[in-house]
Formats: structure tokens, C-alpha cells, sequence
């Protein structure tokens, strides 16, 4: 089953209109009664709910992103990795993937940011951040021989990789977290909602800073 809430910002939304929902019933009941109060309620969940499972719904593509192959025929891998993006395991998968394929790899970092930033929009800190992150592996890969570029995405990582995949035809996603217990992204269940809105292979990559650290 489709889980229609993919990201806090959109668990935050919900609450914050289900919230509304029940002022709303409440003045019904006031002004109209019981029998009114029943009526609206009624008819302001059923709206919710439809109004958040349409906006789950996967976007119709024609076809889909990753059928639209290069010219060339070069394999095309996408990277989605925040502070994990220069870790050697990540690092040896990609390289062990593209040198296979001549592949051309597009590595995107979403820019990490606390909540008090994101809602007075002071974004530039974390995108810089994130371009570091990103220069110091695309370095990396370019050194071993591997057609690299990359870009800072959303902070939403599933923004980002939709972002990222209208431009680029991936034939398959290279997700990289931190271990179980350290990472933000699966305890929001980002790997299963990925699989889960779209259909090229995902592929999950751990990577353990800590145990990689001299």
C-alpha cells in the first residue's frame, strides 16, 4: 500500500490541515449542531484525504525518464548521497559500476539544512556545504577514470532525485546512507519510498564514516 506521506514537510502539512478540519467541525457545531458538525466533518475528511493520496500519486512520464536511453548507449548512474558522498564504499561501488559499463555518472547531493534555516529560507550554508562534499567525490571519481559531473539538489532527497531525473536518463540509482541507527534518511523510510515511486533498479549503498576515519 502507498504511503501518502513521503516527507516530514508533508507529514507537517497534514497535521497542520487536520488541525484546521477539527476548528472547522467545531464551529459547525456551534452555529448548526451535532447533525451539521457530522455533515461537515464528512465531507472535510474525505477532501483531506483524497486531496493528500492524489498528491502521492507517481507523475506521469512519457515515456519514463529512465527508457530514454543516450545516443551513444552509455549507461547512465545516478548518486544520491549527503555526508556519505565521499566515503570509499560508495566510491568503489560507483567505480566498480562505471568502469563496467563505460557509464556516465551524475552525483547529486542534496544540501542539508536544520529546520530553523529552512523556514527563514537561510539556505546558502548548507549548499555550500554540500558543494564540498560534492567537489571532494566527483574529484575522486575523476581521478579513477570515471565521467563524473554533479550538482547540489533539493533537501528533500526524493525532490532531489526527481529534480535530477528529468534531465538525466538513469538507468539505475545509487542510494547511499548512513548505517542503520545513524541515518536520517531510513528512519524517514527514504530507500522503500524510493523503490516505491519509481521503477528503475535502486540500489543501496551503506557507508560507515566512522569505520573509514584513519
Amino acid at each position: 500500500m502507498r504511503n501518502p506521506l513521503r516527507t516530514e514537510a508533508e507529514a507537517f502539512s497534514f497535521v497542520l490541515v487536520v488541525g484546521v478540519l477539527f476548528l472547522a467541525v467545531a464551529l459547525a457545531a456551534v452555529l448548526g449542531g451535532a447533525t451539521v458538525a457530522l455533515a461537515v466533518f464528512g465531507a472535510l475528511a474525505l477532501g483531506v484525504a483524497a486531496g493528500f493520496y492524489l498528491r502521492s500519486e507517481p507523475k506521469v512520464r512519457e515515456p519514463a525518464v529512465w527508457e530514454r536511453r543516450a545516443a551513444d548507449g552509455r549507461r547512465r548512474i545516478l548518486v544520491v548521497a549527503n555526508e556519505t558522498v565521499a566515503g570509499t564504499e560508495l566510491r568503489d561501488e560507483v567505480l566498480r559500476r562505471a568502469r563496467d559499463a563505460n557509464a556516465e555518472v551524475l552525483v547529486v547531493t542534496p544540501a542539508l539544512n536544520s529546520r530553523l534555516r529552512h523556514w527563514t529560507s537561510d539556505e546558502d550554508r548548507a549548499r555550500e556545504e554540500a558543494q564540498e562534499r560534492l567537489d571532494a567525490s566527483l574529484a575522486a571519481l575523476r581521478e579513477a577514470g570515471v565521467d563524473a559531473r554533479g550538482q547540489v539538489g533539493d533537501d528533500d532527497p526524493l525532490q532531489a532525485i526527481e529534480d535530477a531525473l528529468r534531465g538525466f536518463s538513469a538507468d539505475e540509482i545509487l542510494l547511499s546512507t548512513h548505517p542503520p541507527g545513524r541515518s536520517n534518511w531510513l528512519e524517514r523510510g527514504l530507500v522503500a519510498n524510493a523503490r516505491d515511486r519509481w521503477s528503475c533498479p535502486i540500489t543501496h549503498v551503506v557507508v560507515d564514516l566512522a569505520r573509514e576515519a584513519p
